[in-house]
């Protein structure tokens, strides 16, 4: 019966663990490098992103247009861990910006080759789309 119990106490630790790693606490600790993103009449720059696999960011947009944008990248926000308090800024893949408004959002991405764009009538075709590379 030693074995079972010491099993179920280490799997009770590595869970306890790993819940305090995503809880908004842990996440507040973490230090982020910050990447800006403007949006604009019709382009996101930078257009290009590159960022690294495992690192967190805080992800700064800022929609400097005459319009209301959206930065999305549904198959990117999947593969990433996105901090608890941020969660809810992220819809369908999708973080919409006001225009005249900013909003951060905070994630690990995963690696992969990802493409962004924006949602509203013609905003893709007219050039408001981009890629995210993560190594």
């Amino acid at each position: 019966m030693a074995k079972p119990a010491k099993l179920l106490a280490a799997l009770t630790i590595a869970l306890t663990v790993a819940v305090a790693a995503a809880s908004p606490a842990a996440w507040a600790q973490t230090s982020a490098e910050t990447v800006n993103i403007s949006l604009s009449d019709y382009a996101f720059a930078p257009a290009t992103l590159s960022l690294k696999a495992g690192t967190t960011y805080h992800l700064h947009f800022i929609n400097a247009g005459s319009k209301d944008h959206d930065f999305t990248a549904p198959q990117f926000f999947a593969a990433a861990q996105v901090a608890p308090a941020d969660q809810a800024k992220i819809k369908r893949g999708t973080v919409a910006i006001d225009k005249g408004q900013e909003m951060d959002v905070t994630i690990t991405p995963g690696a992969g080759d990802y493409k962004v764009i924006c949602t509203h009538f013609m905003h893709n075709m007219m050039g408001m789309h981009g890629t995210i590379t993560v190594q």
